[in-house]
């Protein structure tokens, strides 16, 4: 079940790198190495930082052509579902959700530090939108008011508790993913933010 999970939430990454390329009127070429990109950006980047080799789609080239094969199918596609762009927030969350919970079950089952595998999750589930956002010239989805790494780092820290209280039930990654991706739905559907007191604000 898990392995499946990371199989659609590489797919979910990839298909928002395409939606987000479609707009910049770039080749199949670069707009195929750009949804691989963010599909494979953050799980490559966790796994160089807990020296966890090989680097899992090396391990596993499914992750590699089941990215390309959404990125290309996405492409052809995608001039059908330009209405439903907006869509393109959604399907981020959900690959957000996933890739947070599956990278922190995989850091602590290397042995690693509640600590260090709450950090783990958060990078993974972010690091793949920022590569795409960077790429394509927009602003990261990070670096803005709204709750975006926020749900990301409550639902691993929630997967930690469930994890320490009900050890290995089946449903623990199933609430911690649940919670991430309510929450970032719930953020893009009500343009919720931070409150001012807690932004920083140039006042010259």
């Amino acid at each position: 079940m898990v392995y499946y999970l990371g199989l659609v939430g590489i797919a979910a990454f990839s298909i928002t790198g395409v939606i987000a390329a479609g707009k910049k009127d770039m080749d199949i070429f670069s707009i195929v190495l750009l949804g691989v990109a963010t599909a494979l950006g953050g799980g490559t980047i966790r796994d160089i930082i807990i020296d966890a080799n090989p680097i899992f789609w090396i391990a596993d080239l499914s992750y590699l052509w089941v990215s390309v094969g959404a990125a290309v199918l996405s492409f052809f596609g995608v001039k059908f579902v330009r209405y439903v762009l907006p869509l393109l927030l959604y399907v981020d969350a959900l690959g957000l959700s996933l890739f947070t919970v599956l990278a922190t079950e995989k850091t602590i089952s290397l042995g690693f530090s509640n600590t260090v595998a709450v950090l783990m999750g958060v990078t993974t589930g972010i690091a793949g939108g920022m590569i795409r956002d960077i790429l394509t010239g927009r602003m990261p989805l990070l670096l803005g008011r709204e709750f975006y790494a926020t749900p990301a780092l409550l639902g691993a820290i929630l997967f930690i508790i469930l994890e320490h209280f009900f050890p290995l039930h089946e449903f623990n990654r199933v609430y911690a993913i649940g919670i991430i991706f309510v929450l970032r739905a719930f953020a893009i559907q009500w343009k919720l933010y931070y409150p001012s007191w807690l932004t920083y604000v140039d006042r010259k």
